[in-house]
């Protein structure tokens, strides 16, 4: 097994030797041996990963991905906390698609106060609805 020097992973995973570092000392990923003081890694590292930018993007913490990797580095699938998770960015997509139709409204409304136009208040009304029902998502402790 060729093992990947932390500037190649760095590289080909577009991380920073520093959060790499920085995830090996939370736990999020390990290094199999050093060449020098440079740190060397498995390939399987590049799929663990993908998989936390995927996990950060989605909005889990570090803490939250540290518990979906086993002690092996395997990940295992809170299901529970993914389809809350999925819940939250399905409420999110909601929200988002209000406000670009309120702004879109707004940059061609003919009224001449928008306060006034019944469109633009009935948009007004419906993105604020959906600042009022967030949702917290469950930790995955």
């Amino acid at each position: 097994m060729k093992l990947l020097d932390i500037g190649e992973v760095s590289s080909r995973s577009g991380i920073a030797p520093s959060a790499l570092r920085h995830y090996e000392a939370v736990g999020l990923i390990a290094s199999a041996s050093r060449h020098g003081l440079r740190r060397q890694f498995p390939p399987e590292v590049l799929l663990q990963l993908k998989l936390i930018a995927m996990a950060k993007s989605a909005g889990f913490s570090l803490a939250d991905i540290s518990r979906m990797f086993g002690r092996d580095g395997m990940p295992h699938v809170p299901r529970e906390a993914f389809h809350a998770k999925a819940e939250e960015l399905d409420l999110q997509v909601q929200e988002l698609m209000a406000l670009r139709d309120m702004l879109r409204h707004v940059a061609g409304c003919p009224a001449q106060s928008h306060i006034e136009c019944p469109k633009f208040r009935q948009l007004i009304e419906a993105a604020g609805k959906g600042v009022r029902r967030h949702k917290t998502v469950p930790r995955l402790d």
